[in-house]
């Protein structure tokens, strides 16, 4: 989908930033940090960034992305962040490579988790390390 109809649908002002940062997005498979779409997106500035990954992600364009980095990721939002009843979430497997060091968002949602009472989950983060589909080949042993 054009970056322009991204906008369109989440009802956001078309601009010039926030289509750069979409195309950014949607060239890459992977999770993104804001110093590497900083580095990568000429003539917009930390400020604007810093605003339209958080209105990104207010809107539910893109989701936080944890992994063992230390720096925050985010992933463009698809249907793996919709339940059945179209409700916004993030009940998916995130996957680090220990080779290329990208963490993908995996198509396989996290079972239900029985919380005791009185807990109440806002977030789910599910992360797993290991070898990606890019990066395997036969001198590293499948487990």
């Amino acid at each position: 989908m054009k970056p322009e109809q991204i906008l369109k649908n989440f009802q956001l002002k078309i601009t010039n930033a926030r289509i750069k940062v979409l195309e950014l997005f949607q060239r890459h498979q992977f999770a993104l940090s804001q110093p590497f779409l900083e580095k990568n997106l000429e003539g917009i500035d930390r400020v604007t960034l810093y605003r339209t990954l958080n209105t990104f992600k207010d809107m539910g364009v893109i989701h936080k992305v944890l992994d063992d980095t230390y720096t925050l990721k985010y992933a463009l939002c698809s249907d793996l962040c919709y339940s059945k009843n179209s409700h916004h979430e993030h009940k998916h497997i995130h996957f680090q490579c220990v080779q290329c060091n990208k963490t993908t968002c995996l198509d396989i949602n996290i079972p239900a988790i029985n919380l005791p009472e009185g807990y109440l989950a806002t977030e789910y983060h599910f992360f797993i390390k290991g070898i990606c589909k890019n990066c395997n080949d036969s001198s590293y042993p499948n487990t």
